[in-house]
């Protein structure tokens, strides 16, 4: 008689930590119970065998902005958990913004963890740093979230602002004490030619490009790293877009210092040169650049220079993405991609990404 509440799967290509092989996956209760190698059959469970398609673990994505609460019209945690399970996702981590309240005390923290309790899959949190909390980290650093997200530019919502150097000086030791890592948008901002040219042309996608050059996120990378190395502070770089941001970050890294970076599947799948005017779909900061710039990404996450990829998911309604209008001068900037992250990567692993990279 079969055991209803016990199944197995079997996999030409199973995934596991350390190899690729043939394998009989065990599941009882939604667990997985065993793994055997080969083909194990039993008259009792169902054998459910997917010939040469790969099985393996589901993967994380560390972040994601899923908007609840505060707004849910945007996207909520029913919604993207769902889409994160059709895409493989099995755990993500929930940015402190752009939910209202923003994730930065612990009674905003309470709120979101209770909003996340409608989740499909496993939700873990970062808590966020902002001048208006620069003196009092604590509060949201002893709850437990994984870490604390930094904005060194405006976020895009006025309620998480960016801090300034002399807030990274108030927080960081206090991070590192902690033992949790300090993730960075990394962009200083500064007036440009390619600001004036996108007022005058709010369509043109070389003209977004332009006013967000490689220079913002090099400066800004540059001083986390002087600031990790001064309070030995884990600092995480994230979504990288500037390739010339990498022989920097490898000499950061070479040093010692506790230095991790991560890209994202839109910097390396899509380039600017492929990119029309007025499509709001691909606007996103810091910008898609140039198909050599991503190359050299590429290639830094093949070599382990990248840390590993992540999705920046950041969906919004049609009207602040202004894909009627095609205004990228004041779209929402975010792609919104939790469903297609492995299917991209996948694509990207035929291009000599090694398969057993993707287990994560």
């Amino acid at each position: 008689m079969e055991n209803k509440g016990k199944f197995s799967i079997y996999s030409d290509r199973t995934i596991l930590p350390d190899k690729i092989f043939p394998a009989t996956v065990y599941i009882e209760n939604g667990n997985i119970s065993a793994i055997y190698s080969g083909k194990k059959t039993d008259d009792k469970i169902k054998l459910i065998d997917v010939g040469n398609s790969v099985l393996m673990p589901g993967i994380n994505d560390p972040h994601v902005h899923i908007n609840e609460p505060g707004r849910t019209e945007w996207e909520g945690f029913e919604t993207a958990t769902k889409a994160a399970a059709a895409g493989g996702i099995t755990t993500l981590v929930d940015m402190p913004l752009n939910s209202s309240p923003v994730t930065i005390d612990k009674k905003a923290y309470d709120l979101k963890k209770k909003a996340a309790a409608k989740s499909h899959i496993n939700i873990l949190f970062w808590g966020g740093a902002v001048p208006e909390n620069a003196d009092s980290i604590s509060d949201i650093l002893n709850t437990d979230v994984l870490g604390i997200k930094a904005f060194l530019t405006h976020s895009g919502i006025d309620d998480f602002p960016n801090v300034t150097e002399d807030d990274l000086n108030k927080i960081m030791p206090l991070i590192a004490k902690s033992g949790k890592p300090l993730l960075v948008h990394c962009e200083l901002d500064q007036p440009n030619e390619g600001q004036e040219i996108l007022k005058k042309n709010p369509t043109s996608y070389k003209a977004w490009l332009k006013s967000r050059p490689k220079e913002w996120e090099n400066n800004a990378i540059k001083l986390m790293i002087r600031l990790c190395e001064k309070y030995n502070c884990p600092v995480h770089i994230v979504h990288l877009s500037s390739a010339e941001a990498l022989p920097i970050i490898l000499e950061a890294k070479e040093k010692g210092l506790p230095i991790t970076v991560e890209t994202c599947p839109h910097y390396l799948y899509f380039s600017a040169e492929e990119i029309s005017n007025a499509n709001t779909l691909y606007k996103c900061a810091p910008p898609i650049r140039e198909k050599e710039n991503n190359q050299k990404l590429f290639q830094a996450l093949q070599n382990g220079l990248i840390d590993f990829i992540a999705t920046d998911h950041s969906p919004a309604p049609p009207e602040i993405k202004e894909l009627d209008s095609g205004i990228l001068l004041t779209a929402w900037g975010g792609i919104a991609s939790l469903q297609f992250s492995l299917p991209v990567i996948w694509t990207l692993a035929k291009k000599k990404l090694p398969l057993e990279n993707i287990k994560h």
